[in-house]
């Protein structure tokens, strides 16, 4: 049976974080849901299907499967997985009768297993003509499995992912390097720390409500505080910092401050003081000192993000903020409960709240955006600060950021008219 991931047009809903990156590739807990994906489903082999315009870079992630080829479905029977799905706990289970069939939760196409023969009979041209051809030759169940719909859904899930794959790991102790002036505050079976990772003197782990891991090779340094369920990814540093529960820091991550249920992807720095609080943040982030998400409303009410340019209540009080790929902020940076923030933006304090809403490539100085100096001086900070982690930026890569930038225009021009942001 070969396996095949697919992303439907609900990308969009995703934004900024899908922006750079297929929505299976979102991380949530300690991996990411592809990776939940392959080890719920063991497989002969993974075929994807992605937006036409970040292929090309996912493809130089993953060269050894194939991408968005039709031609590669044949030969074998095959299990289509809406790349949305969060394989965690009892629900992870692509359950039903064992036989062909196609499994809906609400208006969304969650899973379909298809026989060869089945197969055989398709002459469509693209992969939604494949998913039209599923529904109409085999029968359909209902299913209860868990699907990423918005950004904060990865949050709100985040602390279950983070238990569900401690357990899954089968993993705990102290591979690594644990200074005997720390402490492990709980059950000491909740905590995993990896080889080469190292725990320095004077560390509370916290393992009272859950699993605390500290990946291969990360650091955490003297008076930091780090309270279960949460994952410290490979080679990340936390520099005597308050990590508070269901929080996912991806490799190669620099966190000080406080952090509460936020996920940083990858690549992200927070060096400094200053809050984080029910956010994610996507890849070469970096945030000035002192720069703090509001994530509760002073009055309690439900927070409101902007999705597809429209406001949408997402039913919590408590939402933080969402960050694009390889935008950063100066010191001192304060951000609005439920921000959308793009791609490739530039932020200078102006002394209040950043708007809601900044698209992909806008630079915010003086409180309003500008054009600023412009997509070539974005993309050589970006350069830069990917040569600092030994990253090359490929041609490829430069092509789906200028991709990211064009689709942001029109958005971009109307706040650039509009001026001072009030």
């Amino acid at each position: 049976m070969k396996l095949v991931i697919f992303e439907d047009e609900k990308y969009e809903q995703l934004y900024p974080i899908s922006l750079t990156r297929a929505v299976f590739e979102f991380r949530c807990g300690i991996t990411d849901l592809l990776e939940k994906i392959k080890t719920a489903v063991p497989a002969d082999g993974v075929s994807y299907f992605v937006r036409d315009y970040i292929a090309p870079t996912f493809k130089e992630r993953y060269p050894s499967d194939s991408v968005n080829d039709l031609n590669s479905l044949k030969e074998k029977d095959i299990l289509v997985v809406n790349g949305r799905c969060l394989l965690i706990g009892e629900k992870s289970k692509l359950s039903g009768s064992g036989g062909e069939e196609w499994a809906e939760k609400g208006s969304d196409f969650v899973y379909a297993k298809v026989n060869k023969k089945t197969l055989s009979e398709f002459k469509g041209t693209n992969f939604e003509e494949l998913l039209d051809f599923i529904k109409s030759k085999i029968k359909k169940i209902e299913t209860d499995i868990k699907m990423i719909n918005y950004p904060w859904d990865l949050i709100n899930y985040n602390a279950e992912a983070i238990v569900d794959d401690f357990k899954r790991m089968k993993k705990s102790g102290i591979d690594g390097s644990m200074a005997k002036e720390s402490v492990i505050y709980g059950p000491k079976e909740q905590v995993y720390i990896a080889k080469e990772a190292e725990i320095h003197p004077f560390v509370c782990l916290d393992t009272k409500h859950g699993p605390v891991i500290i990946d291969e090779g990360a650091e955490v340094h003297p008076f930091t505080r780090i309270e279960g369920p949460c994952y410290i990814g490979k080679k990340s540093i936390v520099l005597g910092a308050k990590i508070r529960e269901g929080c996912s820091i991806g490799p190669v991550c620099r966190i000080g401050g406080e952090v509460e249920e936020s996920i940083f992807h990858a690549y992200s720095n927070k060096f400094h003081d200053g809050f984080i609080g029910h956010a994610y943040i996507g890849e070469w982030v970096n945030l000035g000192a002192l720069t703090t998400n509001s994530d509760l409303k002073n009055d309690y009410s439900n927070v409101g993000v902007v999705v597809k340019g429209k406001p949408t209540d997402t039913g919590s009080i408590k939402v933080g903020s969402f960050i694009g790929d390889h935008t950063k902020t100066s010191i001192g940076t304060l951000i609005n409960t439920g921000a959308h923030i793009g791609a490739l933006c530039l932020i200078l304090a102006s002394g209040g709240v950043l708007p809601k809403y900044l698209p992909s490539g806008s630079w915010f100085i003086n409180n309003s955006v500008t054009k600023g100096f412009g997509f070539k001086k974005l993309l050589q900070t970006a350069e830069v600060a990917m040569s600092r982690r030994k990253i090359k930026l490929t041609e490829e890569y430069v092509k789906l950021l200028e991709k990211i930038y064009e689709i942001a225009k029109p958005d971009r021009d109307i706040l650039i008219n509009k001026g001072k942001y009030e």
